[in-house]
């Protein structure tokens, strides 16, 4: 399958151009977006018109706008039925999605009820919710299965699924759910499926579910600097507490990967007096959630956490992104640092590294064809 590459030169329009309701166009100025996005630009009128699609584009782009603005447009509040499902491959990831749909129906002053359905939360208080009849419905796919096996979410009114993160989704951990949804749902049901990152195998796997097309936005949302420091390995955990001290960071994240304990290293920070938090996946849903509100509301300036644990997050004002652990490959690296720099902020991305890992960092820095700036010194 061949995507439909977006020229951003011929992208310069409006959301009323493409046919977005003004109650839409006004809630959106209330939080500050005035124009489309690239992918918003190509891939709302293609949802409008019922396509099945695949929208790829880099993080902090809009992806999520660009599908809920045209499937909330199709709602029918009159209805009282699940109508849209979104599968999300997180519990934070659902619950972010569910309260920008929620947010944005209320600005536009529409009475549509949206409701997160995930894991882990308490299932008698999901079923309560359920007896309103939300319209639109983000969760994890086995809890939806779930209510559906109980009699308590009916999805034969599904006019749309949204798969977010799709190339998680329809990998080997959750795919067998996510097929198990599709069977439940209409034939007619239309499918939109997202992420910055659309790998082959993830591609051919949403090819055999529907025929479908792809939009693509090439390139990156690269505001942001990327730096390295060089310190010792044993030293790499002294060295995050330093640059906390040293640079204005109000909002960073540390990633680690393979070679760091985040328990650990989040329990050496804190000895140091840096107000720190983890989000990592083996953590009760409510003690990932305190993380995030933390990191969200300044309470805490550091957020050290892991690839999965972050994927698709949305945190306003990151200002830094530090790899305690080097990312395993380009779209990791992309993953990570996309989460600075967002809707035209600015942010830096700091590589720690030791000398033997110089040379991994630069072929990183090759294939993406980014400029590695060394740190100064203070």
């Amino acid at each position: 399958m061949r995507c439909f590459l977006i020229d951003s030169e011929n992208t310069m329009r409006t959301f009323s151009s493409l046919g977005v309701p003004e109650n839409y166009i006004a809630a959106l100025e209330k939080r500050g977006i005035a124009a489309p996005t690239e992918i918003q630009t190509a891939f709302i009128p293609a949802a409008h018109a019922g396509e099945n699609l695949i929208g790829e584009a880099p993080t902090g782009t809009g992806k999520t706008l660009a599908y809920l603005l045209p499937i909330l447009e199709r709602v029918d509040p009159a209805v009282r039925t699940t109508q849209v499902l979104i599968l999300a491959p997180t519990h934070e990831l659902a619950m972010q999605i569910a309260t920008v749909a929620r947010e944005l129906a209320q600005a536009a002053g529409l009475p549509i009820g949206v409701q997160a359905l995930i894991g882990g939360a308490n299932i008698k208080r999901q079923i309560e919710a359920l007896k309103k009849k939300p319209a639109l419905v983000v969760g994890s796919a086995p809890r939806v299965q779930e209510l559906n096996r109980l009699g308590k979410l009916k999805l034969t009114g599904v006019k749309v699924l949204v798969l977010d993160e799709f190339d998680r989704l329809l990998g080997k951990q959750h795919l067998d759910d996510v097929r198990s949804v599709i069977r439940l749902l209409p034939k007619e049901t239309q499918m939109l499926f997202l992420s910055a990152t659309a790998g082959t195998s993830a591609v051919r796997m949403a090819e055999s579910l529907c025929t479908l097309r792809c939009i693509r936005v090439e390139g990156t949302n690269d505001t942001y600097e990327n730096y390295y420091h060089i310190v010792s390995f044993r030293d790499k955990i002294k060295a995050v507490q330093k640059l906390t001290r040293r640079l204005p960071i109000k909002r960073g994240l540390v990633f680690v990967g393979r070679s760091f304990d985040a328990a650990h290293a989040l329990e050496k920070l804190r000895f140091e007096d840096i107000k720190a938090v983890a989000l990592l996946g083996q953590e009760r849903r409510d003690q990932r959630r305190a993380a995030l509100d933390a990191i969200r509301t300044g309470r805490a300036e550091l957020l050290i956490s892991t690839d999965l644990a972050a994927r698709g997050l949305d945190i306003e004002d990151v200002d830094y992104v530090i790899h305690l652990d080097l990312p395993e490959d380009v779209r990791t690296y992309r993953h990570r640092a996309g989460r600075t720099a967002r809707a035209g902020k600015a942010g830096a991305v700091i590589s720690l590294v030791d000398e033997r890992e110089m040379d991994k960092l630069r072929a990183l820095a090759a294939r993406m064809e980014i400029e590695l700036v060394r740190l100064p010194r203070a």
